[in-house]
């Protein structure tokens, strides 16, 4: 029978104790568990928040998106530093930038009253369709890698645990649900795994989110192989698994416990205990394979701080005047130049005397203080939607920088120089979660824009804001300076 504790009582239990081995104290609290609080801890509430086991002093561990940014909900009350897209990051080469991104964006985690990011996103960009390519970081195994181990490392340095998504080859918006990803066992080792097995061998990665797909007919949260075998058992991954939100609904009760998975989010739609009481009566799973599952969850507990006195633990920060010169840093040093005939560029505005700006870029926020009759770029759907505390558009940037000095006017015609801001947006069918691009290609009339312009004026120099591949073969011959900016 279950016993009660008093706050007393509770403080005085061994995996109180600090100063005991972390294995020590999780051996203990999960000796203390009922079978009814193993259960319970094995699926989420409230979207964000596993549920707590108030018998025993187990609060809810939070965990929130995104990649780009920390997002405690979707009023958009809450503003946080908008860090650049991670293909932005990536195309830095640089992994201090990573670890910088990660130790600053665990510094907002925590003062939000958070214990887990969910990112990074590392999946391979196969496809350049693939709605949402901006979230990942590139196409190279060992860039991927390189990259995915300094962010993670940067998350735990802060004691926030990283959730490493989405295990594995989740490389499409299309169908995500049902489809496929049929692989042969080459391709995983050499293109797909490394990254991930990377992030617990290197960087102890604390958890990793299943995908939604299936990996050669079977669904990533009760993919046996995939889990139990190589990310525990052959990597020696000792975090938890967290299921994607709604991940589970095409699976098996028994399925996902066998396989590992430790969390169902956001709800209880396989792991309601009704469920789960069901296929452990059958037989369909034992407690040593539940309690496993159970271990794995509150190791990360400990490793995040959940039962200590908040006191004890690194500090958080908000919106600081660091993390905005670390977002600023990343997108500068993320930028591309992919041509520059006779040196048109640097631009020396001293020699200026205007400058038009155009393109359907050129003052469009990704997301922030949106005022009505503003324009937006939505920042992403789902998963990385975040709120700022302010946002420069390319056009405010310039007017700001020229101030008294060069004129910024709309007629290319009368420039010395043109710049047109093009690109995508986060927008159904371009970047955006939950459905694929619905064309390779610029929009027509941003094709027809920039073509117009260079006959307007040859000093123009197209600027392309975006986070997927676009081909440029329509109209970068007659354009001197092409510069990829992404979502920075």
């Amino acid at each position: 029978m279950s016993k009660n504790y008093s706050e007393e009582e509770l403080s005085q239990l061994p995996f109180k104790d600090k100063s005991l081995e972390l294995e020590e104290r999780v051996k203990d609290l999960l000796s203390r568990l009922t079978l009814e609080e193993k259960f319970k801890l094995c699926s989420g509430r409230l979207m964000w928040h596993t549920k707590p086991v108030k018998r025993l002093g187990v609060r809810s561990f939070t965990m929130y998106d995104g990649p780009h940014g920390v997002r405690p909900d979707t009023t958009g009350n809450t503003k946080s530093t908008y860090f650049p897209s991670a293909i932005c990051r990536a195309a830095s080469w640089d992994p201090k930038l990573s670890y910088e991104f990660g130790k600053a964006i665990a510094e907002e985690v925590r003062e939000v009253g958070a214990h887990m990011l969910l990112a990074p996103g590392i999946n391979i960009q196969r496809t350049p369709m693939n709605g949402r390519t901006f979230e990942y970081q590139t196409e190279d195994p060992h860039l991927n890698k390189v990259l995915a181990v300094a962010t993670v490392k940067g998350i735990q340095s802060q004691k926030i645990a990283a959730c490493v998504k989405h295990f594995v080859c989740n490389n499409q918006e299309t169908n995500r649900f049902t489809v496929s990803s049929e692989v042969s066992e080459r391709a995983l080792q050499e293109i797909y795994l490394p990254a991930f097995k990377a992030t617990v061998q290197e960087a102890d990665a604390w958890s990793f989110m299943t995908c939604y797909n299936k990996v050669n007919g079977i669904y990533g949260s009760e993919n046996y192989n995939l889990l139990r075998e190589r990310l525990m058992e052959n990597w020696g991954f000792r975090g938890f698994t967290v299921s994607d939100w709604l991940a589970t609904n095409y699976t098996s009760t028994e399925g996902c416990v066998n396989a590992g998975l430790s969390l169902e989010m956001p709800t209880s739609k396989k792991y309601n205990k009704k469920n789960l009481r069901n296929a452990f009566q059958e037989g369909k799973f034992s407690e040593d394979t539940l309690n496993d599952n159970v271990k794995r969850l509150l190791r990360v507990m400990f490793l995040v701080g959940l039962f200590d006195d908040k006191s004890t633990l690194p500090s958080g920060y908000r919106n600081t005047l660091e993390h905005q010169s670390i977002a600023r840093k990343i997108a500068e040093n993320g930028i591309v130049l992919l041509k520059n005939n006779n040196a048109l560029l640097p631009l020396n505005i001293d020699e200026l005397k205007n400058i038009a700006i155009v393109g359907p870029n050129a003052n469009f926020k990704l997301r922030g203080d949106v005022k009505p009759g503003e324009s937006e770029i939505l920042s992403g759907g789902g998963s990385s939607v975040n709120y700022p505390p302010y946002e420069i558009t390319p056009l405010e940037g310039i007017m700001q920088k020229c101030k008294d000095r060069v004129e910024i006017i709309e007629t290319p015609s009368k420039a010395d120089v043109t710049i047109l801001f093009a690109g995508l947006n986060h927008e159904h069918g371009m970047d955006a979660e939950g459905e694929d691009r619905n064309s390779f290609e610029l929009p027509l009339e941003q094709i027809e824009l920039i073509k117009r312009t260079i006959r307007q004026n040859p000093n123009t120099i197209v600027v392309l804001i975006n986070g997927s591949p676009i081909p440029m073969n329509d109209w970068i011959d007659g354009v001197p300076a092409v510069i990829e900016a992404w979502y920075g």
